[in-house]
């Protein structure tokens, strides 16, 4: 088994679909991992991901060899290289902007901190909230206090949790910081510079479409 895997710089930009599907193929890989399985081909990482062995391996291509012939991947091995493709073989600092409901829900997260994303802070503009703390012990601080924890514990991830109105405000503090990646669970359009990384989750866009989903198939009992 090589110790590492051949380099191959993408020719083209990888799409945030492949790199998903990294994602997908690392939580596979994890599973297949904790049932003791060595190895694994194409086709078997693709049937456990419900996807296509040719896709499995475009996708993996596009960032070395990693397979053996005869043999296919290593899963340990395969699994610590995409952790180094998406950057999760080190800890990445997360800020949440907003102490509402939902960012105490994501402060006490477990599954943030066991993989790799520390939460360091939460922040809100309510001097009631600030000094707080989450179940889990992260502490609620001034938004003020933004570019002092910023620079204190080397954000890496903003977390936007406040309301709609307040968003496109609070993201332009953030990005004032240097923070260059922001997950957004406010409603709406944002606009963020282009070295900024901006990824949305709209729950109401995600129910919607489950809605259409029931809408358009009809009643089964019908």
């Amino acid at each position: 088994m090589p110790d590492t895997p051949r380099p191959r710089q993408p020719a083209e930009q990888i799409s945030e679909l492949t790199t998903a599907r990294l994602s997908l193929y690392l939580r596979c890989l994890e599973a297949m991992d904790a049932e003791g399985i060595r190895t694994v081909s194409s086709l078997g990482l693709a049937d456990h991901c419900n996807l296509n062995a040719a896709l499995v391996r475009k996708d993996l291509a596009y960032f070395g060899e990693f397979g053996v012939r005869g043999v296919g991947y290593f899963v340990k091995h395969l699994k610590r290289h995409l952790k180094m493709i998406l950057g999760l073989d080190r800890h990445q600092q997360v800020v949440i902007l907003g102490a509402g409901n939902l960012g105490f829900a994501l402060a006490d997260y477990p599954g943030f901190r066991a993989e790799g994303f520390n939460v360091v802070a939460m922040l809100d503009t309510d001097e009631a909230k600030v000094g707080t703390r989450s179940k889990s012990g992260v502490v609620v601080c001034h938004m003020r206090d933004l570019e002092q924890i910023v620079a204190r514990d080397h954000i890496d991830i903003g977390v936007l949790a406040v309301p709609h109105g307040a968003a496109q405000a609070v993201i332009d503090q953030v990005i004032a910081t240097g923070v260059r990646a922001i997950l957004n669970f406010a409603r709406g359009t944002l606009r963020v510079p282009p070295h900024v990384k901006l990824k949305s989750v709209d729950l109401s866009v995600s129910l919607e479409s489950l809605s259409y989903f029931l809408a358009q198939s009809g009643d089964p009992n019908g």
